[in-house]
């Protein structure tokens, strides 16, 4: 993918010359800047932290510079890097405040370096955010990466929380092997309610149909439905997570990687907490086997894992309560 883009990038520069192509650039991230400290100059300083399921906190404070409309985003106070894999690298921190930032200015901006030039991002190395090797961290970028981005538009308080979590699940055998995220609520705003049964900040991606997933591995969607009420409360509600329930014909080991089991989306400006993610085994034989946020557990015929995913928070107090 780099030489491909290298070698369309020295084409375009052979057609229209490279000044011209740099000027562009120039005025693409100068474009994003100046839209940023748009955005910026519409904030207020503000201070959260979270409480993950493994008992790591993340701190975040934002300090505003009204003069230069310029942001200070500074996690001092997150905890140290853990001995599990929820340390998130500091690229991943970093992009997270760009995607926060970005959908801040309201526009569809290109990715470039623009939109971070007006802040400044502290983090302290060593901590959850910015781990030392041989730290493990393939849950910073799927998991804590969801964190960072509530903490960050809680701070602002301009949106509460989201699911926070991919709800990574896998399954197979040596023979077959399936990954798939789930989708959940995302948070309320003022002005707007939270979707319900979507893939929120950090994922993008989409399940494959029940049919294709039928036909090609030896499985039964039994049910994939929105979990009603997991949403918070408010004037604006959160939106609802979903129930997805997967009924196995062989025997297989199936895998969750999640979070939000023992913690709570948030709500913001009186509006309520959403219901956390619940997991379990159905076993053919009735018994029935709860699972953590993060399990693994074997498959026999007959036996079912159902997901509850989590809801997103509420928006401010609800009048009719």
């Amino acid at each position: 993918a780099c030489a491909r883009g290298a070698a369309a990038l020295v084409a375009l520069c052979a057609a229209e010359g490279q000044a011209r192509v740099a000027a562009f650039m120039a005025h693409v991230q100068d474009n994003a800047e100046a839209a940023v400290r748009a955005a910026i100059a519409r904030l207020s300083d503000g201070a959260i932290t979270l409480a993950m399921d493994n008992g790591a906190r993340i701190s975040l404070a934002v300090r505003i510079d009204r003069e230069t409309n310029s942001a200070t985003v500074d996690f001092t106070g997150t905890s140290a890097q853990a001995a599990d894999n929820f340390n998130a690298p500091r690229p991943v921190t970093q992009a997270a405040v760009l995607y926060g930032f970005r959908c801040l200015a309201g526009s569809d901006l290109p990715m470039n370096d623009g939109c971070l030039r007006p802040i400044n991002i502290v983090i302290p190395e060593g901590s959850l955010l910015n781990p030392a090797p041989p730290a493990a961290v393939v849950a910073g970028n799927v998991e804590t990466s969801q964190i960072i981005t509530d903490a960050l538009f809680g701070a602002l308080g301009v949106m509460a929380a989201a699911q926070g979590t991919m709800n990574n699940f896998t399954f197979g055998t040596g023979d077959f092997q399936y990954y798939e995220t789930i989708s959940g609520g995302a948070g309320a705003g003022d002005g707007f309610a939270g979707a319900s049964a979507v893939q929120t900040h950090m994922t993008n991606s989409r399940l494959t149909d029940p049919e294709v997933l039928e036909s090609r591995f030896p499985v039964l969607v039994e049910d994939f439905a929105v979990r009603e009420g997991s949403g918070g409360a408010g004037r604006w509600p959160g939106g609802d997570g979903v129930i997805r329930r997967i009924r196995a014909r062989v025997g297989m080991t199936a895998s969750l990687l999640s979070g939000r089991r023992a913690t709570r989306p948030f709500g913001l400006m009186g509006g309520g907490d959403a219901l956390p993610g619940t997991a379990r085994v159905e076993h053919a034989d009735g018994r029935v086997e709860v699972l953590p946020a993060c399990a693994r557990a074997e498959l026999m015929p007959g036996d079912a894992i159902v997901i509850e995913t989590p809801g997103g928070g509420g928006f401010g107090a609800d009048r009719g309560a």
